[in-house]
């Protein structure tokens, strides 16, 4: 992929996008969350995006998170349409025992939050963004070989033209650094339902 192709929704001041990895180091402060049982809205977190009308296909991205140690810190993929509808999924740190792997889906200003606990001790995390029109797949993988299904959703202006990628923040007091590398669009992965036909 030609990560220049890549545009910001929120520029990180520190960050490197090279010709094959791109790092940000996140601030304090930053998230991505809407409304649902916190009752607070944040939408600061930095997004790199890139557009497409291609309503079947795959993007897979590996994220690295060495540096982690505060609550919340977290680096992921992303489809971010605007601040009242998106979506994204990460490893969410938590304690030096445990963290969650876990996605958000964002439709119409109303955030959910879906999560399994893993170990502490996982630092990379692959994921896989699957499109088929308007509903989507969201799957992660520890090798980058074998992608377990996280989630299918809808997103209600997932339509049309989209744009999808990564992100990277840590809502409290806490900065690190978040490495993403091996960018793919692919064929969709996410393959045709084979049973109960459409109504």
């Amino acid at each position: 992929m030609n990560l220049k192709e890549f545009k910001w929704t929120r520029q990180p001041q520190d960050y490197v996008i090279g010709n094959d990895k791109i790092e940000i180091i996140t601030k304090p402060n930053t998230d991505l969350w809407q409304r649902t049982y916190y009752h607070f809205r944040n939408d600061n977190a930095p997004v790199l995006q890139i557009e497409t009308d291609e309503e079947y296909f795959s993007f897979v991205v590996k994220t690295q998170f060495d540096e982690s140690k505060r609550r919340f810190d977290q680096c992921g993929i992303v489809m971010y349409l605007d601040s009242e509808n998106w979506l994204k999924a990460s490893v969410e740190y938590e304690n030096s025992k445990y963290q969650h792997l876990g996605s958000v889906v964002t439709n119409d200003g109303y955030s959910d939050w879906a999560t399994t606990v893993i170990d502490a001790s996982v630092k990379s995390m692959w994921y896989r963004l699957s499109r088929r029109e308007d509903d989507y797949c969201i799957e992660s993988s520890t090798d980058g070989i074998t992608f377990n299904q996280m989630r299918i959703c809808h997103m209600h202006k997932g339509k049309g033209r989209i744009k999808f990628g990564i992100y990277a923040c840590s809502p409290e007091e806490s900065s690190f650094k978040a490495v993403f590398s091996d960018l793919q669009i692919m064929e969709c992965q996410w393959k045709a339902h084979d049973g109960q036909q459409p109504d």
